[in-house]
């Protein structure tokens, strides 16, 4: 985690930047994509680790793979990162770019976590109601965890609301431990 500081203050200067030309929506957009392309590349994190390759090579791989798709702000991080050999904080500064893009927006991220896949019509459902009780803009990052068994955690910040049938079972298990049930024999 001592990548973390530096980089929110990347993260950050990008934000700023990209607030003043207008463009912080589209910069959020490369950087989700980059932190999700770098998360699903076990070579490409490989690459941006190695200290054997050289720093412009890495840029040339990146420049390659990301091209067209990113705007100048983000391919002008691309070269900074190269200049100062900090290529391995490519993904820390777009994750941390998302969490700051985020709370500079007032949007929260509302964590779904079921059973199975959401619907799309479920998720819109919710992200209202979650916009209804909160009064903030919301997103949904649905996760799925057999192991809650039916029901949901929603988690919303820093409070959580779980009404999953496996927390209803251990409810359950929790008071008969609790009980001093004595059987007559």
């Amino acid at each position: 985690m001592k990548e973390a500081r530096p980089a929110l203050r990347y993260a950050k200067a990008i934000l700023n930047l990209a607030v003043q030309s207008g463009k912080d929506a589209e910069v959020n957009d490369n950087m989700k994509l980059i932190a999700e392309t770098i998360a699903e590349s076990d070579d490409l994190n490989a690459m941006l680790k190695s200290p054997i390759i050289k720093a412009a090579d890495k840029r040339k791989v990146l420049a390659a793979l990301f091209g067209d798709k990113v705007n100048n702000i983000v391919k002008g991080l691309f070269n900074l990162l190269a200049e100062n050999k900090r290529m391995i904080m490519l993904e820390p500064i777009a994750k941390q770019y998302a969490v700051i893009y985020d709370h500079h927006k007032s949007m929260q991220v509302a964590k779904v976590t079921t059973a199975v896949p959401l619907t799309k019509e479920l998720e819109v459902k919710i992200l209202a109601k979650i916009e209804e009780l909160t009064g903030n803009k919301t997103s949904i990052e649905s996760i799925v965890n057999p192991e809650i068994l039916g029901g949901f955690i929603l988690r919303v910040g820093d409070v959580q609301y779980d009404a999953s049938i496996s927390n209803q079972f251990n409810e359950l298990r929790r008071e008969f431990d609790n009980s001093h049930y004595i059987p007559k024999i």
